[in-house]
């Protein structure tokens, strides 16, 4: 499966974006889908993941209440609202899928996914 992340960019503090993240190639319900971020000089983090389904959704402590995660199966594509966002939201955001998930631990895990898109950058100004 190829994976497209668009949508980021540069935002004030307080504001909103909807990240995309568009796949092609096999079926796209077979997968879940995370997003993952790198802010510079930092290790990539896990933001948030869906399930195969949609039915199970998972998300990071520091962006729980701000951020929603949700896909449209008939455009084969999952979205990533992002409100409230915090200067410490900057960085490369990166979606991913896995034919697994379940648990926290498997959709958090970078190592778990098998495809990776390109980056979108996301800055948030002060």
């Amino acid at each position: 499966v190829q994976l497209q992340a668009s949508g980021g960019g540069l935002v004030q503090t307080g504001g909103s974006l909807r990240l995309s993240c568009a796949a092609s190639g096999r079926t796209f319900s077979t997968y879940a889908i995370g997003w993952f971020r790198q802010a510079p000089g930092k290790e990539r983090e896990f933001v948030a993941a869906i399930s195969r389904s949609g039915g199970s959704v998972v998300y990071a402590d520091s962006v729980k209440g701000r951020f929603t995660i949700s896909t449209d199966n008939a455009n084969s594509t999952v979205y990533l609202q992002m409100n409230s966002l915090k200067p410490e939201d900057t960085a490369v955001y990166y979606c991913a899928a896995q034919f697994g998930g379940g648990t926290y631990y498997a959709f958090s895990s970078p190592l778990k996914y098998n495809y990776w898109g390109q980056g979108t950058l996301v800055t948030v100004s002060s």
